[in-house]
């Protein structure tokens, strides 16, 4: 009975966490489902994966829905022995996007029990952090992957301090289970940026056992993170060798190609450029959003209102007020350094305060390193406007140049803040008395100056933004000054409000020091103003009007009359559509495309747009066997042309251009007749013997019999040997070809193609996606996942050993 007791307060809270969850997305209880923009798009590129699952129960590992043809590695492919999916599945059991704001709570809740806080203020510390508006955003817009990462933060750091604290087999088993989730939520980015703050505060803890002299500790505990770390790495391995693998062939890899889509030279051969990487980089004086959300005008999309100066202009213009109401609902009120918000990232000014008053009451120095770790996240965060620190990064730090979007390493500072916060009222309520009233003071003092120096510096500020020239030319001069009337607004009532906020927050603590307040209430009341400040700015971004039914949500995108007239088409080609550019899924989800939405896309395919298809290459659409282009017309409806010139699935040429390069390569698509001709480089294909030209027969084909994703079926005819080019995307890891059962050696011809050399006469000719890196991996993730096993069957035993041995 002593037991269950100890353990309530946890499943109280883990009951409140549930709650909350699914009353906050309470349209999930409905069978709704959040419609999210970048999950839309991930349906339009899986659509032929998922078809091809559920019609052969198995895995095809390759699309040709999405640039022209790429793995599923990073489209939600399912692996083999990947029990640590299993795993995540059974903790993710609520609906989405519910079920990631219960991990954010209930991994950030452990973490603050390996701080040795008490339940309650666990509890309010985990809502604070699950309730941070750029968590709620993320989910909101459909960055799953990135809130998959950061919900197993808060886990993975609990498991770390224990194994510190000598807390060897828990914090073991933690360390290992919350690594291999972490890894397997799948977003390297969110996990590369954790592994900072995990040095800044393991840096901590080896000063302080190496000033101890406890050598003894320091290898336990690092035959421990060993351990936990070659078998959480071990559980993921088919993800992180298939990875790893394809990234060589994506967009984060260097390019060959010394010249850009201009001709000009280029400075340097990284896979992203410095203006791509650094496009989304915080503003230095935006950071202040941190403890006032709209300060810099929220969104790029924010509701205004019936009281807003907007609405009123709009009213005078002989708008009816119904509509009005609605216009100004979708405002570009941001002002700040970057080009779309979503939302300000919003950590609460109690939050804060809070933060601020553990520097000065928490006894522990283990603030420091998370302190450190906020500066740290908050100053690379800042992108090109710190460019020292930033340059250096992308210079000299390994990989930090493959992430873009610097601005998102502030998920540390989202991590980092809520700990303080807690650290700090913790540490304000069990403080000496004398202590308290003047720490209470400090730390009120410099965040309410903070606050009110903003109200004094108002009139430096322009509230203009990077967009406003393009609005100004789209609604006029108008517009912008009273829409910087709304801004300005905004900047005040966003400070007045965070004032409230941290007014009330200190009063509540004000009266516990003069012993008003019991701890118990204070803890209560604090934690509650801490939670409902958070909890409103946070609903403003998504909305119960967000959530759609079930079948829009798997049927994101409308069919159109031109998709309706291409499907009639039954034979097999490549779609192009225009308006997308490469750079949305809408036509993948209908037809074979060559363009997809993805934040590595192939690298070579990206090239070949860039450099031939965007300045209207025909003979390259030809070769990719693009029969149909989607293109608006005058009243902009899409409407689908067929291109007659499409080369077809498959092709003999009479001639081969060698070339020594990419460049060369590259060059050589400008002028290539492409249904008599293929380009060959000699780099690729050194140990290839072949002849330059060929007898081609006119009566000489090659006729796709049988297709699926991972398997294609030829049959050629040909009076003479000769040279196929296959309108397939060439990726030298995992196809096989085979003629007559014989294997034969698939070319990388046309940059992007694949090509073989034939024998006379009739042949069957099979192409078959069968990945090593499968194989390879899954049998690692199986030895891998036994061991977890033991190692957790062992710690089991030994602490049961250990407690009975307490016991007598």
């Amino acid at each position: 009975m002593k037991n269950l007791n100890k353990f309530a307060p946890h499943l109280y809270a883990l009951i409140g966490f549930i709650a909350i969850a699914l009353i906050y997305f309470y349209p999930t209880l409905q069978g709704k489902q959040i419609f999210q923009s970048d999950i839309a798009q991930y349906t339009g590129m899986a659509k032929e994966q998922i078809d091809f699952r559920k019609e052969y129960k198995e895995e095809p590992y390759w699309t040709n829905s999405a640039f022209g043809g790429m793995p599923t590695y990073q489209l939600g492919a399912k692996y083999p022995n990947n029990y640590i999916k299993d795993l995540d599945s059974v903790l993710r059991f609520l609906p989405r996007p519910a079920d990631y704001l219960f991990l954010y709570f209930l991994g950030f809740y452990v973490l603050m029990l390996s701080l040795k806080m008490k339940p309650l203020k666990a509890f309010f510390g985990a809502l604070a952090f699950g309730f941070s508006t750029y968590l709620i955003i993320i989910l909101g817009v459909g960055h799953n992957a990135k809130a998959h990462a950061i919900a197993y933060m808060p886990l993975l750091l609990a498991g770390v301090l224990w194994v510190f604290q000598k807390r060897y087999v828990l914090g073991g088993i933690v360390t290992m289970l919350a690594a291999a989730l972490e890894i397997q939520a799948n977003h390297f980015q969110m996990t590369y940026y954790f592994l900072f703050l995990l040095l800044i505060i393991g840096g901590y803890y080896f000063i302080e056992i190496i000033k101890e002299k406890d050598f003894k500790h320091l290898t336990k505990v690092l035959g421990v993170f060993a351990i936990g770390a070659i078998l959480a790495v071990g559980a993921n391995a088919t993800n992180l060798l298939a990875t790893s693998e394809y990234a060589k062939y994506s967009t984060r890899s260097n390019s060959e190609l010394s010249f850009d889509a201009e001709g000009k030279k280029k400075i340097d051969d990284n896979a992203m450029s410095y203006e791509y990487i650094t496009e989304y980089s915080y503003g230095i004086g935006e950071s202040l959003n941190l403890i006032a959300p709209k300060l810099f005008g929220g969104s790029n999309s924010e509701d205004l209102g019936p009281d807003s100066s907007m609405y009123q202009f709009i009213v005078a213009q002989n708008v009816p007020e119904s509509e009005a109401v609605n216009l100004v609902k979708h405002m570009p009120t941001y002002w700040g350094e970057q080009p779309i918000v979503a939302a300000p990232a919003y950590i609460g000014i109690v939050v804060f305060f809070l933060a601020i008053l553990a520097l000065f009451v928490e006894k522990r120095k283990i603030k420091y390193a998370l302190a450190v770790g906020v500066v740290f996240s908050l100053a690379l965060s800042w992108g090109k406007h710190f460019a020292p620190l930033t340059d250096f990064f992308i210079n000299y730090v390994p990989m930090y140049n493959k992430f873009r979007a610097v601005s998102s390493i502030q998920v540390l500072l989202e991590l980092c803040m809520p700990v303080l916060a807690i650290l700090g009222l913790s540490a304000f309520v069990n403080s000496d008395e004398t202590e308290r009233g003047k720490s209470l003071l400090y730390a009120g003092g410099i965040v309410a100056g903070i606050l009110v120096v903003l109200l004094l510096l108002s009139g430096s500020f322009s509230f203009t933004s990077l967009n406003d020239e393009f609005y100004a030319k789209q609604y006029g001069a108008n517009f912008m000054d009273v829409l910087k009337e709304d801004r300005k607004a905004m900047y005040f009532s966003t400070i007045y409000r965070s004032l409230g906020f941290l007014a009330v927050a200190f009063a509540v603590l004000f009266f516990y020091t003069k012993k008003t307040f019991s701890q118990f209430n204070t803890v209560l009341l604090v934690g509650l103003v801490m939670v409902f400040d958070l909890f409103f700015v946070a609903k403003n971004y998504v909305k119960a009007e967000d959530f759609v039914s079930k079948s829009q949500i798997e049927r994101p995108f409308e069919e159109t009359e031109a998709d309706k007239r291409i499907l009639e088409d039954k034979s097999h080609f490549r779609v192009f559509e225009m308006d997308g550019n490469m750079n949305s899924a809408r036509a993948s989800f209908f037809h074979k495309s060559i363009g997809g939405y993805h934040a590595a896309k192939p690298k070579k395919m990206q090239e070949l747009f860039d450099y031939q298809i965007a300045k209207n290459n025909i003979e390259v659409l030809n070769m990719l066997n693009t029969k149909y282009v989607i293109q608006t017309n005058e009243q902009g409806a899409p409407m689908a042309l067929q291109n007659p010139n499409a080369n077809g699935n498959a092709w003999f040429v009479s001639k081969l251009k060698f070339v020594n390069s990419a460049d060369e390569e590259m060059k050589a698509l400008n002028s290539l007749k492409t249904k008599d001709e293929a380009t060959l480089s000699k780099k690729e294909n050194k140990d290839v013997t072949i002849a330059a030209t060929f007898t081609k027969d006119s009566t000489a084909t090659i006729n796709l019999e049988t297709y699926k994703p991972n398997y294609l079926k030829y049959v050629s005819t040909n009076s003479n040997a000769g040279f196929g080019v296959f309108s397939e995307i060439y990726y030298p890891k995992g196809w096989i070809a085979t003629i007559d059962g014989k294997e034969a050696t698939i070319l990388n011809v046309n940059y992007v193609l694949r090509g073989l050399q034939i024998p006379a006469g009739k042949h069957t000719i099979e192409f078959k996606f069968e990945p090593e890196v499968v194989k390879t991996g899954g049998m690692i993730a199986l030895i891998s996942s036994v061991l977890m096993l033991g190692v957790i069957g062992l710690g089991i035993f030994y602490w049961r050993k250990k407690t009975q041995q307490v016991a007598q």
